[in-house]
């Protein structure tokens, strides 16, 4: 008898718990052989952690676990799938865009020998200025990270106790956990479901965590922005050589004055600023650097209630 956990990252998701775990038990739990439910509460600051109580309470198959204060929804999965007991996991949404049926469908296909299966985005619910962004960074993602990465793009999968065991050894931060199970490399099969829009709550996907989303897709697993940079600086090399040249053949055969001190500084100040932006992206890698060096963990558990037949421990 085969053992699925549900991960469910939380903060700040009062407002679809409740109806989440209903909306699991109706359709998808009741129809298992043996699963455990794991929420995880990545530092919520509303009522999350007392209804993941409620919750538990009602489903003796319950795992909660809170983190000591917020880490990311990276290390929240990361911290869920290191505690599952599950042959197999899959990571669910709190926000109920997706539709949780999709969780049998993955499942039946993990069955079947696939180690990784991912649930791709056939279409998006949502607002066209979100959707365009999302698609230029999956293009990003496929061009210059993965060329794996399917066009929908996905948030959630489903993982054999193999591949978890792979994302525990690897213990890396400042990353992208979708890109490292596709980097893993074990069997893997797609699903495609119909994202719908957010109808309850308030999104915490905000500008800043998706700037970092995309930092931390690129410098983890990709040296394009070196490569960028070395990029630049031989075109500017180019241009510069070609300018200078151009400026001594008027010079000679024309005598044209080397004059211009407005345009030199023009260029001065872009090349200043250019420089400083390729020191800020080698700057990112040397933290990263610096960061993983510490081997400070990438979550700290601060409460760990097991199911009902483990036993309870803080």
């Amino acid at each position: 008898m085969s053992k699925l956990s549900i991960v469910v990252p939380v903060y700040y998701n009062e407002d679809t718990l409740m109806d989440l775990f209903l909306d699991l038990r109706a359709k998808v739990l009741g129809k298992l052989e043996e699963y455990e439910l794991v929420f995880v509460d990545d530092g919520s600051g509303d009522n999350s952690w007392k209804i993941m109580n409620q919750i538990k309470e009602l489903d003796d198959n319950v795992h909660l676990v809170k983190l000591s204060r917020n880490f990311g929804e990276h290390a929240a999965l990361l911290a869920g799938l290191s505690v599952c007991t599950g042959d197999c996991a899959v990571t669910k949404q709190a926000d109920l865009q997706e539709d949780s049926e999709l969780i049998l469908e993955m499942y039946e296909s993990w069955k079947k020998g696939n180690k990784v299966v991912l649930a791709i985005r056939r279409t998006r619910d949502e607002n066209a200025l979100k959707v365009f962004f999302a698609n230029c960074y999956y293009s990003l993602i496929r061009k210059y990270v993965n060329k794996s990465m399917p066009k929908g793009g996905c948030d959630c999968y489903l993982i054999d106790r193999k591949v978890i065991e792979v994302l525990e050894r690897l213990d890396e931060k400042n990353s992208s956990l979708t890109l490292q199970v596709m980097w893993a490399g074990f069997q893997t099969d797609m699903v495609y479901f119909d994202r719908r829009d957010r109808e309850k709550g308030k999104s915490r996907w905000t500008l800043a965590k998706k700037i970092k989303l995309v930092m931390d897709s690129m410098l983890s697993f990709s040296y394009a922005p070196i490569k960028l940079m070395e990029t630049i600086g031989v075109l500017f090399d180019i241009g510069a050589l070609v300018m200078f040249v151009f400026i001594l053949i008027e010079y000679f055969t024309e005598g044209v004055p080397i004059l211009g001190w407005a345009s030199l500084m023009s260029v001065v100040l872009l090349s200043s600023g250019l420089i400083l932006s390729m020191l800020g992206v080698l700057g990112e890698y040397l933290w990263r650097t610096l960061d993983a060096s510490r081997t400070r963990p990438p979550y700290i558990i601060d409460e760990n209630l097991k199911a009902k037949e483990d036993k309870s421990e803080k």
